[in-house]
């Protein structure tokens, strides 16, 4: 490593943001597209301050949209632009995302957007409705309304009614608008309720109402008439969808996340389906002409509902979710490092694919009980079932095919469960202690799999260390002899390769070495601080622990000492997880930064500060991506590791160094915020560290140049006779424009003669060639430094570099000073040590071609004798050096040691 010379440098070299994964919907209402030329329907949702563009017939996501500098409050589309509301802008997006227009002129926050045409009608939270231009981006119309009188709550334009739209309210009344003419038509009394969701049915003039109160009207505007009415007993009516491919049935979402179909013909509830989403149902849309009705919620989910079942149920066709709630834990499953197990605050355990997210999957939400969960009638809530969120877990994939190879455990929770990878499920297995010591048991709070996943560790808070067989479930014994192996909470359990030592941490400032199958303790360590959690590298053998106090310790296993510790977090040390190959530790505190410790070094070598604090990291087996999740964010972000792709310079970072904020994968940031980083970024640069030219005096320096440069110099005349063309190119004779002929009665043509001038010699004479080049020109200027003449010569290739050399003779246009010259610029470049190479092979060229009228000048000879002994000096110390290293590697390939 190379020393840093100021705090100011940069410290984020290593890793680079990449993607997230786990991002598909929030609480803004999704907007459909259909495509004429692909014949395919398109769904945009919103993920914070940029949209997805997913394909419906696989959700695979087609385009990510350039972000914006807020979070996205309402969508809209049509043929051909999505529109976009950030606060008081609206931003019309071409191809899904590249920014084409800009809209200002609201005063509040934009909350409804509508396309209509070549227009564009938005509302605001201030009472302001606005009729675009979409082309030329002028405003074209602008109503306002009081917000204490009429609150614009909904906006739809009903189909076949050229110029209208009909606007809902807060208050209950409608109101139907001619934009072209800016006339109020016709003004509803309303229902004297809350108007949430306007709707346009498959019938013209028919509009479905919903209301705050979980009314649902079937209206005919053109004759004022209400034509029936639903109550739906969930709350509010957050979106409706009519049916067009058939069937008259009406879906209607609720914010408990239910959804209600009811049947228009007969009047009465078909079905309902409960839990569609975790969360609110923010929008519902059925495709036209096709059983398919598509949702989205705040749960960060999108569901395709097939209606392919007897009685008009709809089934799931299929989906892309992710967590619901911000992720806690994180780890990479298997040794491709391809998925990532991740468990949320929703109680959920997921697995994310690197490669594509058809491989991702959903291993569902932890139940008391299954056997309860299949008797849901006996007065068991849907909440009553579930456990609760999972605090840490492990994972195993030697025997995941043949049993579970997931054990984890729930904040609160006595037993710790079991999941089955492959199968996508809950496992069978519920680890509980021994029912003579139930009582003494309050929460497990650590768990571990052993390599060959036959055995899983579970600790629990009141100091017990269990071990279990994960095939049968059984309770296989405990650690210490009273049945307690900690006299506090145990933090942290770890087994070795071999299942040859078992690792515990606990609050009461110990850690402890047992042997794993007699379960007897060896060893034990009494730490400074309490440990906060624990990582093992199997591999190396290298434990880590978080202590309370914000520092870190790695212990070496087999001498069972501390051999790193390092400190420089001001925050809660919430994971950490090492490099494949063990030589780097990498932790995530609650100061918001990532930092990466070298453990040879015993130095930080990267660090960066992020926006939300991560509270979950995990890098590959295969060291090619670093996963992180963060505080109030639902996805998990990849970060490349550069030092796969290239050389990385790392060094280690001062005590005194301050991290610079690096922006999220998949968030950019505005032009002007790019300018400031780009340019902090160059002062970083200025400032690196930059090796010498020259290390020391005594050393020898080789050049970068490629080998070709001076190898070949001796070969230049082998090289050039072996590339010789057999046959020089004969240009081909001009014909004229009547061809000669030969007298006779065959008609022959003639040969071209050979003129004069053709048979001329084309060579010239060194005499028309006596200016000298720029090299020799600076050779013979030089007198002190020879660097320019040296410069000059490495940007020569080995026939210019022969060609230099031989016009220095006073054959070629040069003089014996030259010669001269050019032996006193070996001389100094011997006697500095750099270039080594290329003054060993300038010089064997140099003797090659002037050794003979070297030899006939006497003070030529002289300056040869004196740069013969320098030579044989300088070859005697690297002889020495040499023939030492050999020794001693021979040494050490052949010594029994």
């Amino acid at each position: 490593f190379s020393l840093a010379p100021s705090s100011r440098s940069v410290g984020f070299s290593l890793f680079s943001g990449f993607r997230v994964l786990g991002l598909y919907s929030n609480h803004v209402p999704h907007a459909l597209r259909y495509h004429k030329k692909h014949r395919e329907f398109y769904v945009v949702t919103s993920v914070g301050q940029c949209f997805h563009t997913y394909n419906v017939n696989r959700l695979g996501i087609v385009s990510v949209s350039n972000s914006l500098s807020d979070d996205i409050t309402c969508l809209a589309a049509d043929r051909m632009l999505v529109f976009a509301a950030t606060g008081r802008l609206i931003t019309a997006f071409a191809r899904n995302k590249e920014v084409v227009m800009c809209y200002h002129g609201h005063k509040q926050e934009v909350r409804l957007l509508l396309p209509l045409g070549d227009q564009l009608i938005s509302a605001d939270t201030g009472g302001d409705v606005i009729v675009w231009d979409v082309q030329e981006g002028d405003v074209y119309l602008r109503l306002q309304f009081d917000p204490a009188s009429f609150d614009v709550s909904a906006m739809m334009h009903p189909s076949t009614y050229l110029n209208k739209v009909l606007l809902g309210s807060s208050q209950g009344a409608l109101q139907l608008w001619n934009i072209k003419t800016s006339k109020l038509l016709f003004t509803f009394p309303g229902w004297s309720v809350g108007v949430t969701v306007l709707q346009q049915s498959p019938a013209v003039d028919v509009v479905g109402v919903g209301t705050a109160t979980g009314r649902i009207i079937i209206h005919n505007i053109r004759l004022d008439e209400t034509l029936m009415s639903f109550t739906q007993d969930w709350g509010p009516i957050s979106s409706l969808a009519f049916r067009t491919d058939g069937p008259p049935v009406l879906a209607s979402g609720s914010p408990q996340g239910h959804i209600a179909f009811w049947d228009l013909e007969r009047r009465q509830l078909v079905t309902q389906h409960r839990h569609a989403h975790r969360t609110a149902i923010a929008a519902a849309t059925f495709l036209h002409g096709e059983p398919l009705l598509i949702t989205n919620g705040a749960d960060n989910a999108i569901k395709v509902w097939i209606f392919d079942q007897e009685g008009g149920a709809p089934r799931l066709l299929r989906s892309r979710q992710g967590h619901s709630a911000p992720p806690t834990s994180i780890h990479h499953h298997g040794n491709d490092g391809k998925n990532i197990l991740t468990a949320g605050q929703d109680g959920t355990l997921q697995s994310f694919s690197t490669i594509h997210e058809r491989f991702n999957k959903n291993l569902g939400h932890g139940s008391i009980n299954k056997k309860k969960e299949q008797k849901k009638k006996k007065g068991l809530s849907y909440e009553e079932l579930r456990l609760p969120a999972i605090t840490a877990f492990s994972s195993a994939a030697a025997r995941q095919s043949d049993w579970d190879g997931i054990v984890a455990c729930h904040r609160g929770c006595l037993a710790a469960t079991t999941w089955n990878y492959q199968r996508c499920t809950m496992g069978v297995h519920h680890l509980t202690p021994p029912a003579a010591h139930k009582t003494d048991i309050a929460t497990v709070t650590a768990v571990d799999i052993t390599t060959c996943g036959n055995f899983a560790l579970i600790g629990t808070s009141c100091g017990r260390v269990d071990v279990y067989n994960l095939q049968s479930g059984q309770h296989r014994g405990c650690y210490g002899n009273d049945g307690k192996a900690h006299s506090g909470a145990v933090r942290g359990v770890a087994t070795d390769t071999l299942n040859q030592l078992t690792l515990t941490a606990a609050s009461d400032w110990l850690l402890k070495f047992w042997r794993f199958k007699s379960r007897k303790q060896e060893d034990q360590l009494k730490l400074h601080a309490a440990p906060a959690s624990m990582m093992l590298h199997r591999d190396s053998g290298m434990l880590a622990l978080a202590l309370d106090d914000f520092t870190l310790l790695v212990v070496d296993i087999e001498t069972r000492r501390i051999v790193r510790k390092f400190a420089g977090h001001h925050g809660n040390i919430n994971d950490m997880t090492f490099s494949p190959d063990g030589r780097w530790l990498i932790t995530v505190a609650m100061d918001c930064t990532i930092r990466t410790w070298d453990l040879p070094s015993g130095f930080l070598v990267d660090c960066f500060l992020v926006a939300m604090a991560p509270v979950g990291v995990s890098l590959s087996p295969t060291g090619d991506f670093l996963a992180t999740a963060h505080v109030d964010s639902l996805g998990v972000y990849l970060w490349t590791n550069k030092s796969l792709c290239g050389p990385v310079g790392l060094r280690p970072l001062p005590a005194d160094y301050q991290p610079s904020e690096v922006t999220l994968p998949g968030v950019t940031v505005d032009k002007s915020e790019q300018e400031v980083t780009s340019e902090g970024v160059d002062e970083g640069v200025d400032d690196a560290y930059e090796s010498a030219e020259q290390l020391g005096a005594e050393l020898v320096t080789l050049s970068l140049q490629p080998e070709s440069r001076w190898k070949s110099l001796l070969h230049l005349d082998i090289i050039k006779r072996r590339n010789k063309p057999v046959a020089p190119p004969a240009a081909p004779a001009a014909a004229p424009f009547f061809l000669p002929t030969l007298p006779g009665l065959t008609p022959r043509f003639t040969l071209p003669t050979t003129t004069e001038k053709e048979t001329q010699s084309k060579l010239v004479s060194w005499g028309l060639m006596s200016q000298r080049s720029e090299f020799s020109s600076d050779l013979e200027s030089a007198l002190d430094s020879v660097d320019r003449p040296v410069r000059l010569l490495k940007d020569c290739g080995p026939a210019a570099l022969s060609v230099e050399l031989t016009c220095l003779s006073s054959e070629g246009g040069g003089a014996s000073s030259l010669l001269l010259a050019f032996i006193h610029m070996i001389e100094s470049m011997l006697s500095s040590g750099r270039d080594f190479d290329l003054a060993q092979g300038y010089l064997a060229l140099f003797l090659k071609l002037h050794l003979r009228s070297l030899s006939k000048d006497p003070v030529a000879m002289a300056a040869l004798l004196r740069l013969s002994s320098r030579l044989e000096a300088g070859w005697a110390g690297l002889r020495s050096s040499f023939d030492q290293s050999l020794c001693l590697l021979s040494y050490t390939k052949s010594a029994l040691l």
